[in-house]
């Protein structure tokens, strides 16, 4: 039964075709408006090749929504303006130091701030992420994804400064960057194998 709607519709065209070629002027409308579907099955070829320009478009879009962007962003200071701010920000510094000084005449002069005191910075940051410093008694809070952003912070300072370090400055960054990725490693051991623990049953109650 599938097969007659096919020879019907085959039989309807042929029909059609009949009745053009009898009226000749209808026959040069028609010849007219062949062109038409012809221009319409074209039309989707346009929209088949439009996707195709656009993906080729994509990449060099890329570029010019990333200076778009930079666009956006306020121009950097200039030199005297960096420098007229570092003055300022010194001489904010000292009063408050004088200040703090003079609350607490036993306390010396604040030490510089160093690369090390950098590093250490992070160090910290990363152990106490990492459940370090936990009062006795107390469960220590974990930010495991804290901490590895903070280690990886660490990697990028490592890679961004290699060359332009004294042999202590790298000797700690390296040693610190060591001692936070064991801890990592150790504590992610730990979570991976309590997560494969299978639950413990409740105990059994009291008859």
């Amino acid at each position: 039964m599938s097969e007659t709607p096919k020879f019907t519709v085959i039989d309807r065209r042929k029909i059609k075709a009949d009745e053009e070629h009898e009226n000749q002027q209808p026959s040069a409308a028609s010849a007219e408006s062949a062109p038409a579907p012809v221009e319409s099955s074209g039309g989707p070829r346009l929209v088949v090749n439009e996707p195709k320009a656009e993906s080729k478009a994509e990449p060099a879009s890329a570029p010019a929504a990333e200076a778009a962007a930079e666009a956006e962003l306020p121009p950097p200071p200039t030199a005297q303006e960096s420098k007229e701010q570092k003055d300022a920000y010194d001489a904010s510094a000292q009063r408050l130091e004088d200040l703090v000084r003079a609350q607490n005449p036993a306390m010396g002069a604040q030490p510089p701030v160093s690369f090390e005191h950098l590093v250490q910075q992070f160090y910290v940051s990363a152990m106490i992420q990492m459940g370090a410093g936990a009062q006795e008694g107390q469960r220590p809070r974990v930010d495991i994804l804290g901490a590895r952003t903070t280690i990886d912070l660490l990697g990028v300072l490592a890679e961004k400064t290699r060359g332009n370090l004294t042999p202590s400055e790298d000797t700690t960054l390296q040693t610190v960057l060591f001692e936070v990725r064991m801890a990592f490693l150790e504590l992610t051991n730990m979570i991976s194998l309590q997560a494969m623990q299978p639950p413990q049953p409740p105990p059994p109650g009291k008859r």
